[in-house]
């Protein structure tokens, strides 16, 4: 095996140098550190803790609307980023459908959806505006700059998810 400070040189051993040792030190200082500061990164991030696909839509208040967006796609047991960065408002809002089992994850705050992908700016008169209306449930991330929401197994009535 190698020796700290020695690499590997074909057949034979080669000392490096006390500066080369310095660089590979920083480089390696550099290297952990960004990858902890992709650890830290602040998003709303979303895992589907199921077995099947599930759809999701996210609604929140950006700076003058309300705003609903969709439909990401997770797999079973994956995670997914809605919003990256810091999170700049409180409450989020989300919808979700377990495509293979048919159950859903909704609530009780009613923002306008539509089948195929979307962003749609406000929430009122979904229906006469040819958007459905749809039962969010609410995420309050306590002001925090970044949130994980888990869905385990949906509950039929459309309510649940934490």
């Amino acid at each position: 095996m190698f020796e700290v400070g020695e690499r590997y040189q074909g057949r034979s051993r080669e000392r490096v140098g006390v500066p080369t040792k310095y660089l590979l030190a920083a480089c390696l200082s550099l290297l952990f550190f960004s990858a902890s500061s992709d650890d830290a990164r602040a998003d709303l991030r979303l895992c589907n803790k199921t077995d099947s696909q599930v759809g999701v839509a996210i609604g929140y208040k950006d700076k003058t609307d309300w705003v609903t967006e969709g439909w990401w796609n997770l797999a079973s047991n994956s995670c997914e980023t809605l919003v990256p960065g810091s999170l700049v408002s409180r409450y989020y809002y989300i919808y979700a459908v377990d495509y293979d089992q048919f159950g859903e994850w909704g609530g009780r705050a009613f923002m306008c959806t539509r089948e195929k992908e979307f962003t749609i700016r406000g929430i009122e008169d979904c229906v006469a505006r040819g958007f459905e209306r749809t039962g969010f449930f609410e995420i309050d991330t306590g002001e925090q700059s970044s949130w994980t929401v888990q869905l385990t197994e949906p509950v039929q009535q459309g309510t649940g998810g934490r």
